[in-house]
């Protein structure tokens, strides 16, 4: 079983160090960078990774470039604020040296997210699986803005590798504020306007408790203390402020058609 392991980036050169040292095993590592002002290049290749530039055209259509790219056929995708888990290396490792008619076409992988300097259970964050390992043959990747994920061929066969994923995405809270308003607001509404998704004023009132009352009710994220508190709140602005952005594109084309 060769693999290769996959990073996207644009100016990462603080995180790719360590993505790069946390898939060192692999057979190869490639790594896709869209023009990045920074050093991310210099110090992936420094890591023995291969680089290729190329142009921003989406996160889905940057990943399934990687999987083209690649040299192997076995596929591990990570990002590039991402680790591997001890636990997770360890899995894989055993299925490097595991008979190929016992493989899996993909497997499903638990992504553990580090938040206000604690590891996060609750709110819908845990385990949040994530196929990242996969035969390039039987799948692509799929999502037209956001929330990429691989789509495997029918009747392919999926399973799950324990360990974890280690992401390290949110700094402070001014990061994730910012990346809610510049990033998955914005993107998500344009998604649901695309989908033929249409809101009213009732329903964007109603989606920021509601999200709030899923992640810290439902979904635990009380068990989490003020990391918790935080991540439900700020799920509860970006319901709020995706629904809003959709109602002012509905205007916008209603607007037009006058």
């Amino acid at each position: 079983m060769k693999l290769t392991a996959t990073i996207i980036t644009h100016n990462e050169a603080a995180n790719i160090r360590a993505a790069c040292e946390s898939v060192a095993w692999a057979d190869e590592i490639l790594v896709v960078d869209s023009e990045s002002t920074d050093a991310t290049r210099e110090i992936a290749q420094e890591c023995g990774a291969r680089v290729v530039e190329r142009a921003w055209p989406g996160f889905a259509a940057q990943k399934q470039f990687a999987a083209d790219t690649a040299t192997h056929d076995w596929i591990f995708s990570l990002d590039a604020d991402e680790r591997v888990s001890p636990e997770l290396r360890a899995s894989i490792a055993d299925l490097s040296s595991a008979p190929a008619t016992q493989l899996a076409d993909g497997y499903r992988i638990a992504r553990r997210s580090f938040y206000m300097n604690r590891w996060i259970r609750g709110g819908g964050w845990y385990p949040d699986y994530q196929l990242r390992l996969y035969r390039r043959a039987r799948g692509r990747w799929a999502g037209q803005h956001i929330h990429e994920s691989v789509k495997l061929d029918e009747g392919a066969r999926i399973s799950t590798l324990p360990g974890d994923i280690l992401h390290y995405s949110v700094e402070c809270a001014v990061q994730h504020h910012r990346m809610i308003g510049e990033r998955y607001a914005p993107l998500g509404a344009r998604q649901m306007y695309e989908q033929g998704r249409r809101t009213s004023p009732f329903q964007i009132a109603l989606a920021g408790p509601s999200t709030f009352f899923r992640s810290y009710i439902l979904k635990g994220g009380f068990r989490d203390g003020l990391a918790g508190l935080c991540i439900a709140r700020f799920a509860s602005h970006h319901a709020f402020l995706t629904y809003l952005m959709l109602w002012e594109m509905q205007q916008r084309k209603s607007n037009e058609r006058k």
